[in-house]
């Protein structure tokens, strides 16, 4: 017990190591690539680091994978060069029990991800987009989903426009059942417009027959001066791949409200296959995280004295950018519908783990 402790002490400060080297060097990458793309605007060292911050989250936490099977190789390779390894085979226990407590604990790692740090990564990725579309145009352009259908909101300097829809068609560019809600620039509502549908064009939304009502106006009573028409154009800066992408990034939505946002997409007309992808992807991630433990181990538990260091190192390295490679295709046919949900989330992270026992077996027992 005494010896399993101190593998999973050793494992869980090497992988919080290098996951605050990626976090730093992240950090750094980002707020380089933030530094002057903002020319219009005021913005300074500080509010640069502060949307560096909030995008650094996700970006490490897409790379989990590849910071656990850095871990195990460091750790192992450790193992191996100050012989402790071979002190372990000698006391009796193998290999693969030498593995048990790194793989229990990357498995705690995952669960403990997929809970808690996706959510505050989804969170913090939201806030850095609404950061950075109010530092690039000056205004904000929002996008949610209800129970009952799609909201979205324009600005522009003349004010804000917030759009509820029934529903939409795939691509966005059709909205049906449409409620208008434009406010000046001081956030004051002046004028309400219903349509059975509203068509985006290129810097407009071209509207059907429908009625609007002016609101707020002085000794005007909004009913009474209700007006009918038979098709109406309204500026718009929206475009449609605005609109597919921020439902079309799985990324800014939390673990804990995925089932119900896909709900909610599919019943505004959307497709929510990249979701469901997505969805499963995390829920396999644990397992992902202990067959890239089970690989680093696999070809850096031999002796160092035995020669090929470097080489079993660069094996390492090219195995896990395999797998990390074979995720992310298996994740765009899924998304695409070109294979199922399923076999696009779990078989990699299963295929990994099945390579990585192979890979023991041989070097082990072989």
């Amino acid at each position: 017990m005494t010896l399993h402790l101190y593998f999973a002490r050793r494992f869980l400060w090497l992988y919080l190591s290098v996951f605050a080297g990626f976090f730093t060097l992240t950090l750094l990458t980002e707020a380089t690539g933030l530094f002057g793309q903002f020319d219009g605007s005021k913005i300074g060292f500080t509010d640069t680091l502060r949307l560096a911050a909030l995008k650094t989250p996700a970006s490490v936490y897409q790379l989990s994978s590849m910071i656990a099977i850095l871990a195990s190789l460091t750790m192992f390779m450790g193992l191996s060069r100050k012989s402790e390894l071979v002190a372990t085979r000698a006391a009796g226990i193998s290999g693969f029990r030498s593995l048990t407590a790194p793989i229990i604990v990357a498995l705690i790692i995952g669960i403990i991800s997929v809970a808690a740090l996706n959510p505050m990564a989804a969170t913090a990725l939201r806030w850095f987009e609404s950061e950075t579309g109010r530092y690039e145009t000056g205004t904000t352009s929002s996008f949610s989903l209800s129970r009952k259908g799609l909201w979205l909101r324009q600005g522009s300097d003349q004010g804000q426009t917030v759009i509820f829809a029934d529903k939409a068609n795939f691509d966005a560019t059709r909205l049906s059942g449409v409620t208008f809600f434009e406010f000046n620039e001081n956030g004051i509502a002046k004028r309400r417009i219903e349509t059975g549908f509203a068509i985006l064009a290129t810097g407009a939304w071209q509207l059907g027959p429908g009625k609007f009502w002016n609101i707020n106006e002085p000794n005007v009573v909004p009913d009474r001066t209700a007006e009918e028409f038979q098709s109406l154009t309204l500026a718009s800066e929206l475009t449609s791949d605005q609109i597919l992408d921020s439902f079309g990034d799985p990324t800014i939505v939390s673990i804990w409200e995925m089932q119900s946002f896909i709900d909610r997409l599919e019943r505004s007309g959307f497709s929510a296959n990249k979701h469901r992808v997505y969805f499963h992807i995390e829920l396999a991630s644990p397992i992902l995280l202990a067959a890239m433990v089970m690989i680093g181990a696999a070809l850096s538990m031999r002796h160092a004295r035995s020669g090929r260091t470097g080489l079993m190192v660069l094996f390492t390295v090219i195995a896990g950018l395999a797998v990390f490679i074979l995720q992310d295709f298996a994740q765009i046919l899924g998304s695409n519908g070109a294979v199922p949900v399923l076999a696009a989330a779990w078989v990699p992270p299963i295929s990994a783990m099945l390579f990585a026992l192979g890979l023991l077996l041989h070097l082990e027992d072989g």
